[in-house]
């Protein structure tokens, strides 16, 4: 069975966030993931990851006024000073969190911007972050996002990523696949998955509709599971849904995988 991390943004939400470390390590996580780290102290999100012996798997590089709907910097034309500062923000958190992989958001271009200039910054930016990443151990992802949930998003499927990539052509680029986006875009999940595995760093779930836990919609998890298995993926897979009851409730799902 996959390695699962707890997404702490969305788990837990029963509890203040730095308490939700403990909630995650007492059900059993091994690893936890999160949106952004850079509201708290790297020391103390260090002595929480310490303390209840748990990995710090991922969290996005600064993604612009988060409150206001931006998104994700690295497509804006006019934000690559701002996109490169916050790779190395990223890195410092990053390498005081004993963090593997970080994941870029691509944004929301403005409809002013031609989309070769869209392109063109988002292939640049990518290129920067992996190249500044690897230099410290640290694995770059970029993700795809639905439309309906995010409209607008600069990339909505695989076949974008791939493209991107491809574009950036550096080796630390990879793919965080999103089982839950990827279902509502594109379907054929286990196939996507198989034929992309090598470029996947990083993986995510929920169910479809409604972004609950595992078994709460028409994914077939239990193949999913079976299937990411035989192809020997040794990455995580971020528990990032909304619970449908109490989070404790939400996880009988996992009970035999934690």
């Amino acid at each position: 069975m996959p390695k699962f991390s707890a997404n702490l943004s969305m788990l837990f939400k029963e509890v203040d966030f730095l308490d939700r470390f403990e909630r995650a390590a007492k059900v059993g996580f091994k690893g936890v993931e999160f949106l952004f780290p850079y509201e708290w102290d790297k020391e103390e999100l260090q002595e929480r990851l310490q303390k209840h012996h748990l990995e710090m798997v991922l969290f996005n590089l600064p993604a612009g006024h988060w409150s206001v709907g931006e998104r994700g910097l690295a497509c804006l034309p006019d934000r690559v000073s701002e996109f490169q500062e916050g790779v190395g923000l990223a890195i410092e958190y990053a390498t005081a969190l004993k963090c593997g992989r970080v994941n870029c958001l691509a944004g929301i271009p403005s409809v002013t911007v031609p989309d070769e200039k869209r392109w063109e910054t988002l292939v640049s930016n990518v290129r920067f972050a992996a190249e500044e990443t690897q230099k410290s151990g640290i694995m770059l992802v970029v993700e795809a996002i639905n439309s309906q949930d995010i409209p607008g998003f600069c990339l909505s499927t695989t076949k974008q990523v791939l493209a991107l990539l491809k574009a950036a052509d550096h080796p630390n680029a990879h793919i965080q696949y999103d089982i839950y986006h990827m279902q509502i875009m594109e379907g054929n999940l286990s196939k996507t998955i198989g034929q992309n595995i090598e470029r996947i760093g990083h993986m995510q779930l929920a169910d479809v509709p409604g972004r609950h836990e595992p078994g709460t919609g028409e994914i077939n998890f239990d193949h999913i599971f079976r299937f990411i298995d035989g192809l020997s993926y040794d990455g995580w897979i971020g528990c990032e849904y909304n619970p449908s009851k109490t989070t404790e409730e939400s996880l009988s799902w996992l009970k035999n995988c934690l």
